[in-house]
């Protein structure tokens, strides 16, 4: 399975035109071409880099009813059966948020003098395709919420070996074939408590939400 190098990207209030590093190069599952941790300011909230656009190739349809409604609120160890798009590919997967753990400031420190203050939170997964369309490589993201629904301010691509191992599905990647990985979300304030799902047109303003406790 690949692993994506690290990039930061902190959402700042700010008035002031700043320099930015651009990550440049980013492809379909998720990776920068960077080869160090970077920081750019500011970045919109939500942007996604597991899905692409294109037409279907795939022809894994599937019935509203088969699927968790846009909305839904689950808690941490639910499953959530979800239409999802990748590499002009379009199926079906089950996602098991099956834990949210707090990290320390120290395992920001790859990330540089930026992520001061920054408190990681590791959002780990199980993957499972049920669908009928083989999503080879595909990568999931989710969004990490603060105690209470709020957005976190923070967008991070990358991950912290040992700790929060961001993994693309395997190879062949059909129906039955599961994988094991983590999203890393960061918080200078509040604790992150929640996850979210917000891919799709169905999604994007009602994300399916798993919530700790």
């Amino acid at each position: 399975m690949r692993k994506a190098r690290i990039a930061l990207t902190a959402v700042l209030v700010t008035t002031l035109g700043l320099g930015l590093t651009a990550c440049g190069g980013d492809s379909k599952d998720g990776a920068t071409e960077k080869e160090s941790p970077t920081a750019t300011v500011p970045a919109p909230d939500g942007a996604s880099p597991s899905a692409d656009s294109g037409e279907n190739e795939g022809g894994d349809a599937q019935p509203a009813g088969d699927v968790t409604a846009p909305g839904a609120g689950l808690k941490v160890g639910d499953k959530a059966v979800l239409p999802f798009e990748y590499a002009k590919k379009k199926g079906t997967l089950a996602i098991t948020v099956t834990a949210i753990d707090k990290g320390t400031e120290a395992d920001m420190s790859q990330f540089g003098a930026r992520a001061e203050g920054l408190t990681p939170y590791f959002i780990k997964m199980k993957v499972e395709n049920v669908g009928d369309t083989d999503l080879s490589r595909a990568y999931v993201q989710l969004r990490g919420l603060l105690d209470g629904g709020q957005s976190t301010g923070v967008s991070l691509i990358g991950d912290i070996p040992g700790k929060c191992d961001k993994e693309s599905a395997p190879a062949e990647f059909g129906k039955g074939v599961s994988f094991e990985t983590c999203s890393l979300a960061a918080s200078r304030s509040s604790d992150v408590t929640g996850a979210e799902f917000d891919e799709g047109d169905a999604y994007s303003d009602k994300p399916v939400v798993w919530t700790a406790g």
